[in-house]
């Protein structure tokens, strides 16, 4: 596997088409893994991005503390059979007098909750395309509507890249696998469960919502709506557990692809 850090690297690497871009900000698990294998099986060439993006963040938000472990993460990636694994800095990303931004009109869910949000998942993720000329990008379920959104700015950009949604993987005990379940202590881990049970109440309910709420058991949710993500219709909520923000979501009509 090669290291790529710097842009002016990845542009140079040669790599051999259809190319599969697998986007991350890291501390992998298994349902980073899980695209990476996709991506293998589906592609000539895989590359992972390693990039905690700063623009994506708000003001308040746990840019600061969110959990990288390269070294780890580099090993699992080659395991896993990725190609080329790029790491770059903001600094790389965004050089001195970068002044460009994407800004797909979206409502509802992440985007009220975390406003300029999906401002800088577009930019970064619009630069990683072009960066690793990616044939295909993949992600998971669990962010519909950042892929709802990735979407819309490829159609209306005309981007050449296909995007791919797969399912979002599981603990044994349902909880969504995230990057920031590590976070969460064993109470507040336990807690946490009331957000899928929820989710999987209202699915089956007249109204999704009022019934997830209904099932949250205590939790304090951002949001609980239904949002139309492409061919799909997605029940999603936000809630906190302690100091730990998570989302989740179970498709009501429609797939995800």
């Amino acid at each position: 596997m090669k290291l790529v850090r710097t842009v002016d690297e990845m542009a140079q690497v040669a790599l051999s088409h259809k190319v599969g871009l697998v986007p991350t900000m890291g501390a992998f698990h298994e349902g980073h893994l899980s695209l990476f294998r996709a991506a293998r099986a589906e592609c000539a060439t895989v590359v992972v991005s390693l990039f905690v993006n700063p623009a994506q963040f708000g003001a308040n938000e746990d840019l600061a503390r969110y959990p990288r472990d390269e070294e780890r993460d580099a090993r699992l990636a080659e395991d896993a059979g990725v190609d080329v694994l790029f790491t770059p800095s903001a600094e790389q990303m965004y050089p001195e007098g970068f002044a460009t931004w994407v800004d797909v009109a979206a409502t509802g869910g992440e985007a009220v909750a975390r406003p300029g949000h999906f401002r800088g998942v577009a930019t970064v993720c619009l630069k990683l395309f072009n960066l690793v000329r990616a044939d295909v990008a993949y992600f998971g379920q669990k962010d519909a509507q950042q892929a709802a959104v990735l979407r819309r700015m490829v159609r209306d950009l005309n981007v050449p890249v296909d995007l791919r949604v797969l399912p979002t993987v599981r603990d044994e005990d349902g909880l969504a696998l995230s990057s920031r379940n590590a976070y969460l202590s064993p109470e507040e881990r336990e807690q946490a469960l009331a957000l899928p049970r929820a989710l999987e109440t209202g699915r089956s309910a007249a109204d999704p919502v009022a019934a997830a709420r209904a099932a949250l058991n205590g939790l304090d949710p951002d949001y609980v709506e239904v949002i139309d993500v492409g061919d799909a219709r997605v029940l999603a909520a936000a809630a906190r557990v302690g100091s730990t923000r998570l989302i989740d979501n179970v498709v009501l009509e429609g797939e995800l692809r």
